[in-house]
């Protein structure tokens, strides 16, 4: 759910929740030192509502939590099918919202204690000249590792903010930051914690759909991930909302590929110059070239059923 505290005479500690992320780095020898565990506030709900029908939801909230919420999946369709895609049905009934946010770079060189790179204090990123077959197709900064949260694309697409015991009305990309820092996941503090996130008022009418592509059936991270959001009357998108993962160190708003298509008659003719347009400025690495091929039809698939 955050990044640790340190004073100056003792190590930097790492929060732990349910731990599924961190448990594994402490295994690997990535992580060490102290931990220090958060508990869940006494009487804490997952999920409220105020009188508008915005949600917030609470950090300890797990993933199966979201994805199992009817009146979630009703109002914030996207987040909720998110919810349902990712990991396993054990790590979704443990996982939280917050660690999800918050979970650490899934690259097999950040991963391998033994190598050094930048987010662990070296000085370069050793997966731009080696083997990364799962990197970025948008290089935005040093580091080619995509961002690993399913979540923060979801809530992205929401215009999702985020309180920490710091800080109020943090968007997804000011947690995140633009993927220009190649030393941090995130933009959290030390000893800064994420402690909820809210919703805006649901739109009426909404459909939304979320799509991963991975390397196996089961239990794999996303290669691609795309989440959609539209609202369609008398023909026309009245809203289109498009955020994908996987492809860049954050996940990116496909900001032009939605001006194409608010106000477009929904035909094929707009989905085709969507879809087009989402690869627009990419910068794939020698072994990544592939995600363009699978960003395009994730798209291209999810508007597709969105407006069938």
């Amino acid at each position: 759910m955050s990044n640790g505290t340190a004073s100056a005479s003792a190590p930097l500690a790492e929060f732990r929740a349910a731990g599924t992320d961190l448990s594994e780095r402490r295994r690997s020898g990535v992580s060490r030192g102290p931990l220090t565990d958060l508990v869940r506030p006494a009487g804490a709900q997952d999920i409220t509502w105020d009188e508008n029908g915005a949600a917030r939801i609470n950090a300890f909230a797990t993933i199966a939590t979201l994805a199992a919420d009817a009146r979630l999946a009703s109002a914030y369709p996207g987040v909720n099918a998110a919810a349902g895609g990712l990991a396993t049905p054990q790590i979704r009934h443990v996982a939280t919202l917050g660690g999800n946010l918050a979970q650490r770079s899934r690259c097999w060189y950040f991963r391998d204690p033994h190598i050094p790179c930048l987010k662990k204090g070296g000085d370069s990123c050793p997966a731009r000249d080696g083997n990364h077959l799962y990197g970025v197709v948008f290089d935005l900064g040093p580091c080619v590792a995509p961002h690993p949260s399913t979540m923060a694309a979801a809530l992205m697409a929401y215009d999702a903010t985020v309180t920490t015991n710091r800080r109020q009305g943090l968007g997804i990309a000011a947690l995140l930051g633009d993927g220009s820092n190649g030393r941090a996941d995130n933009l959290l503090a030390p000893g800064e914690i994420v402690e909820s996130i809210d919703l805006g008022v649901p739109v009426a009418g909404e459909r939304a759909l979320y799509r991963r592509a991975i390397s196996r059936s089961y239990a794999e991270w996303p290669l691609v991930e795309v989440v959609v959001r539209a609202v369609i009357a008398d023909g026309t998108f009245k809203l289109a909302r498009i955020v994908a993962g996987g492809i860049a160190p954050v996940p990116l708003r496909l900001t032009a590929s939605e001006s194409l298509l608010h106000g477009a008659a929904v035909n094929a003719t707009a989905i085709g110059n969507a879809v087009a347009q989402s690869t627009v400025g990419a910068k794939p690495l020698a072994m990544t070239g592939y995600k363009l091929d699978l960003l395009r039809g994730l798209l291209r698939d999810q508007l597709e059923r969105i407006i069938a």
